[in-house]
């Protein structure tokens, strides 16, 4: 995918706050219940909080789905542990065909898939549409295929593995885009 695609498709995307509330008011009190319970820890705010390279998270979403309500919000945790370096916006699935032709996992079209961009619409990454410890509780009570509601939240300790998880690939892309030789050129660092 070329950077200028990301780009346009970024710019039409819609900053967290702006994307629940295009929900019904069911579905945006799903989402806050899971916002709510979700917290990181004082180490985890420190490790995002000393990130030095920008980067843009593009979420490809649906307000309906269970695994987007119980896992987007805990990406807006991360990002508002630093707003400077994380620009974070999500974008409806069925209203952009284009990009979600573009990002299909195991052979169909998926929510959330997570890009993970540089400062220039670089693709670093594409992670969805679940984490780990997400696939292993869900495994554990073996609910097949199907998508769940997002009724009722998930356990704590499910909650926090799969924070960390989701932890644990911005960690990641923050390193791969420090590291960055081309990167490291342009910020003469």
């Amino acid at each position: 995918m070329q950077a200028s695609f990301l780009a346009e498709k970024f710019a039409q995307a819609l900053p967290y706050k702006h994307y629940v509330t295009t929900g019904t008011q069911e579905q945006q009190q799903r989402w806050q219940q899971i916002y709510a319970a979700a917290q990181l820890t004082e180490a985890q705010r420190q490790l995002v909080a000393s990130f030095v390279r920008h980067m843009n998270v593009l979420i490809v979403s649906g307000i309906w789905c269970g695994d987007c309500v119980q896992q987007c919000p805990l990406l807006q945790r991360i990002a508002e542990a630093n707003p400077a370096r994380i620009d974070l916006r999500l974008l409806d699935r069925d209203q952009h065909r284009d990009l979600v032709e573009q990002v299909y996992i195991n052979g169909g079209d998926r929510v959330p898939v997570v890009l993970f961009l540089a400062e220039d619409y670089e693709l670093c990454s594409i992670f969805g549409d679940r984490t780990l410890n997400r696939y292993r509780a869900l495994a554990a009570r073996q609910l097949g295929p199907s998508c769940p509601t997002g009724i009722l939240l998930p356990e704590a300790d499910e909650l926090a593995a799969t924070l960390q998880d989701w932890l644990n690939e911005f960690e990641r892309i923050q390193w791969m885009l420090r590291l960055s030789a081309r990167l490291r050129r342009k910020h003469n660092d």
